[in-house]
């Protein structure tokens, strides 16, 4: 037992500049991801701000059925998984698609200058997006409304088409994060060892050949590690974008998990109920990221655990 602890004072001590690099990291999870773990058992509780959170009733898992019996459980559900689903299908390929082209790209210039402005509409705030989606949507003087009447459309404000919801919210989405998404993918691509492509040349195997069998093949445990996380978070649609595009009229398909919990939890004030329709959603996502894991393994993969 002292030889082991000597040990772990040795390498502290060899490590420990490295080591206080993580320290801000470390108190930021600890302080503002697991501190906040105690209020979860509010969730179980009729919770009465004025007898706080030990002094407040337990109504065991009576929020839970309350929102699984709810008449909008479905919708609600529903929506959120058309619009992460959508999300998966449609925005997880892109950025992989888009880092492969890149990484064909040898003119130096002109591929620093594509990289500039693909990640320039990752930094672009929410309430801005949303409010440029609204300008180009707009039924009168909407750039994307004049496109769609030239090749034959109607003339109409879209965010009002309870239909077209997901499609706006999705492909906004894909191209605010198209190129920052990228990023990892291209750094996965600069680790293979350009020989292999060398060798492939001499054997005369073509550029799509060479991308398949050698670029994805060699990036492939990046892809399986980005698949998991998204899977994990597969049911985390964040409600900022979604209630800011949210109207009267597109709202059977625009109220979603996150948007319920915020309209619960801080404009009616039931914090007991908000807080188990999120543990809900969390479960979920917990859930599905075990399953993808351990499917990824099983299929002869790396999973994250």
């Amino acid at each position: 037992m002292h030889d082991g602890q000597s040990t772990v004072l040795r390498k502290l001590r060899r490590g420990g500049s490295l080591y206080l690099f993580l320290l801000p990291a470390l108190c930021y999870y600890l302080l503002f991801c697991y501190v906040p773990m105690y209020g979860l058992q509010i969730a179980f509780k009729n919770f009465m701000p004025a007898k706080g959170i030990a002094g407040s009733a337990w109504v065991g898992l009576a929020n839970f059925q309350r929102f699984v019996s709810s008449p909008s459980f479905a919708t609600i559900v529903g929506n959120t998984l058309s619009i992460s689903l959508t999300t998966l299908i449609l925005g997880f390929p892109a950025p992989l698609l888009f880092a492969l082209a890149l990484n064909e790209i040898h003119h130096k210039r002109f591929k620093s200058v594509v990289q500039t402005v693909s990640y320039a509409p990752h930094f672009i705030s929410v309430v801005v997006m949303v409010s440029m989606i609204t300008m180009f949507l707009n039924e009168d003087y909407g750039v994307i409304t004049r496109l769609a009447m030239a090749f034959g459309g109607e003339q109409a404000n879209y965010l009002t088409h309870a239909d077209k919801f997901v499609a706006i919210y999705v492909l906004s989405g894909i191209w605010q994060g198209l190129g920052w998404g990228s990023i990892i993918y291209l750094a996965a691509l600069t680790g293979i060892d350009p020989c292999l492509h060398e060798a492939a040349m001499i054997d005369g195997a073509s550029r799509w050949q060479r991308i398949w069998h050698i670029n994805l093949s060699g990036i492939m445990p990046t892809i399986v590690t980005m698949l998991i996380l998204r899977c994990g978070n597969l049911m985390s649609v964040g409600y900022e974008k979604a209630f800011l595009m949210q109207n009267p009229l597109n709202l059977p398909a625009s109220e979603i998990i996150s948007t319920y919990v915020y309209k619960y939890g801080l404009q009616q004030f039931q914090y007991s109920f908000s807080s188990a329709v999120g543990l809900f959603n969390n479960i979920i996502n917990c859930i599905l990221l075990v399953m993808v894991n351990t499917a990824a393994r099983k299929m002869g993969e790396s999973g994250i655990f």
